[in-house]
């Protein structure tokens, strides 16, 4: 009997080779994917991606969707009530396990497990401890086709937002990011790839640059940052579905 488990789904690269491997490893029953949204402007939380596209996304991949939605600045404390009492729900609902894209930061995974383990929940991390360079590689020969959405402005360019990923964008990253952006240098959409029916159809749209206080506490981070300043700036990209 497969295990049901429910798949954290961001919309990203990441999050869509993970799903790739659960998909072929055949030890799981996806229930649902679960993707934070903020419901102010009705984008997901981390890169702002319209919700539309998420649940485009979705209906490619045949697979339910369940949005945690959330205030458009909650505290660490808020998200995590949000986050327990879905979850709770969840293990009533059978969920035995739930599945991250995640591949090395301890803290994040940690806090994961914590989390969980409250209501009684296993994380899973099928991307974990691999090589990030090996990894993006791997998604491009796979066929997958993301887009940059969000960059951290320190150390990413304008430039580089509403880009297609491919080996020669790889060549042009700065030896300090890593390949899969996993310190939150980049954040991408999957719009193609041997996970989905179809692909997603969108243009690209406006690129702005917004700031952001800089989170006072490393746990209420939601990316690894070595900054002292006291603001952050992000580039995003608008995606507009067709």
């Amino acid at each position: 009997m497969l295990n049901k488990a429910v798949f954290n789904w961001s919309g990203g690269k990441d999050s869509a080779l993970a799903l790739h491997y659960i998909q072929q490893q055949k030890e799981f029953e996806i229930r649902t994917l679960l993707t934070s949204i903020n419901d102010t402007y009705n984008r997901i939380s981390m890169h702002g991606v319209r919700a539309e596209l998420l649940h485009n996304q979705a209906s490619a991949l045949e697979i339910p969707l369940t949005e945690l939605r959330l205030p458009e600045n909650p505290t660490m404390e808020e998200y995590n009530v949000l986050l327990s009492e879905l979850n709770a729900d969840l293990k009533l609902q059978g969920i035995t396990h739930s599945i991250f894209g995640d591949i090395f930061l301890e803290d994040l995974r940690k806090y994961r497990e914590e989390q969980l383990t409250k209501v009684g929940i296993k994380a899973h991390f099928p991307l974990w401890k691999r090589n990030t360079k090996e990894l993006i590689h791997e998604f491009i020969d796979l066929g997958f086709k993301t887009i940059v959405v969000c960059t951290k402005a320190e150390l990413l360019g304008k430039d580089f937002v509403g880009e297609v990923i491919t080996k020669d964008f790889l060549k042009e990253l700065p030896k300090n990011v890593d390949p899969c952006g996993e310190n939150g240098e980049f954040h991408t959409f999957v719009y193609d790839g041997p996970i989905f029916k179809k692909a997603i159809s969108f243009t690209v749209g406006d690129k702005i640059y917004r700031t952001y206080e800089a989170p006072k506490k490393k746990e209420d981070a939601c990316f690894s940052t070595t900054s002292t300043l006291k603001e952050i700036g992000f580039h995003f990209c608008d995606l507009v579905p067709k």
